[in-house]
């Protein structure tokens, strides 16, 4: 793969860029259907103009029946001699944010050399992410109050000063009180655990996260994995089992049910890239803004190898932008 992130890293910001931008329209209506449905299809429309051989590893259509692109689906215009490429996606994390109206939604998608990304066949995950100065020092089989001792001790601070962000879900009541009793803050995100765990490796002038915990995605672990391995942060996950049939489907795949799966075996290699845009406003990124006849997105693209990481801000003239639709097999106005 002859430097493919010199190659297509733009490409790729110009697709989540087009499903943020599709899935914007929907925000606030209440559909979290509509939302996955227009970033998914713009997506594939702008896939499809990239001189790639691509094959989606991850995609959440299977935990949740999103309209979204799946597992095996082919991406690219698969011109010979194109690179072959293995593929993560969410077209938008956090859909429900979208039809809700609220902030932190994003549109994501990473890229590696073929079997740099990695399969997997479990529904989700028990994780632990941080930044690079935590890197190797935390383990997920630990107590939260070790880890949280141990992060303090690293960091130079107190335990009482340490940002600790989760999930806001039933099963998180204990960990919740675990980090509770351990004396660290919280913040509950509602949705979006992707961009939670990549904020613990990006300073903001506000004070981001020192530590992401819980249990979430797999899909999204990977796309963790692919953004961090750029970032020079960390995750670290199990897997997570609702029910024995899930245990039985890791087990047939041949992967360890008992193992702690890093960054590293997520996503492998020095050609990942990781591109994501802002749908609805966040501390990662500034969300979808329209004006006259115009809008305005803000991305990010992040390449391993160097550990670049560019900020994009973009102005689209809506007199003249369209975006192609693979459902409807033409160019639409956004």
């Amino acid at each position: 793969m002859a430097d493919l992130q010199r190659e297509i890293a733009l490409e790729f910001v110009r697709v989540t860029e087009a499903a943020a931008l599709r899935s914007s329209r929907w925000l606030g209506l209440g559909d979290k259907d509509g939302v996955d449905k227009a970033a998914s299809d713009a997506m594939r429309g702008m896939l499809d103009l990239i001189a790639i051989r691509g094959t989606v590893i991850i995609g959440e259509g299977l935990k949740d029946r999103a309209p979204m692109l799946h597992i095996d689906e082919k991406v690219g215009n698969w011109r010979e001699h194109a690179p072959e490429v293995d593929i993560a996606v969410d077209p938008v994390d956090g859909t429900r944010l979208v039809a809700n109206g609220l902030p932190n939604a994003i549109s994501i998608m990473a890229a590696g050399a073929k079997g740099s990304l990695m399969s997997i066949p479990s529904f989700y995950m028990h994780k632990l992410a941080c930044g690079p100065q935590l890197r190797g020092k935390l383990d997920i089989n630990r107590s939260v109050a070790e880890n949280l001792s141990v992060a303090a001790a690293v960091l130079r601070k107190s335990v009482k000063d340490l940002t600790v962000t989760i999930l806001d879900r039933e099963r998180h009541r204990e960990l919740i009180a675990e980090v509770r009793r351990a004396g660290a803050r919280i913040r509950l995100i509602g949705d979006g655990d992707v961009a939670g765990a990549i904020a613990t490796a990006i300073s903001f002038d506000s004070g981001n996260a020192d530590i992401c915990l819980g249990i979430g995605g797999a899909p999204e672990a990977v796309l963790t994995a692919a953004a961090l391995s750029c970032l020079g942060g960390e995750i670290q996950t199990r897997f997570y089992f609702g029910n024995t049939e899930e245990r039985a489907l890791v087990e047939r795949a041949g992967l360890d049910p008992d193992a702690v799966y890093r960054t590293e075996d997520l996503a492998r290699g020095e050609d990942i890239i990781f591109a994501a845009t802002g749908v609805t406003g966040g501390e990662f990124l500034q969300g979808v803004s329209f004006g006259s006849h115009q809008a305005t997105t803000h991305s990010v693209v992040m390449r391993s190898k160097y550990k670049t990481v560019r900020y994009i801000k973009a102005i689209h003239n809506l007199n003249y932008k369209t975006i192609p639709s693979r459902e409807r097999n033409q160019e639409e106005f956004v």
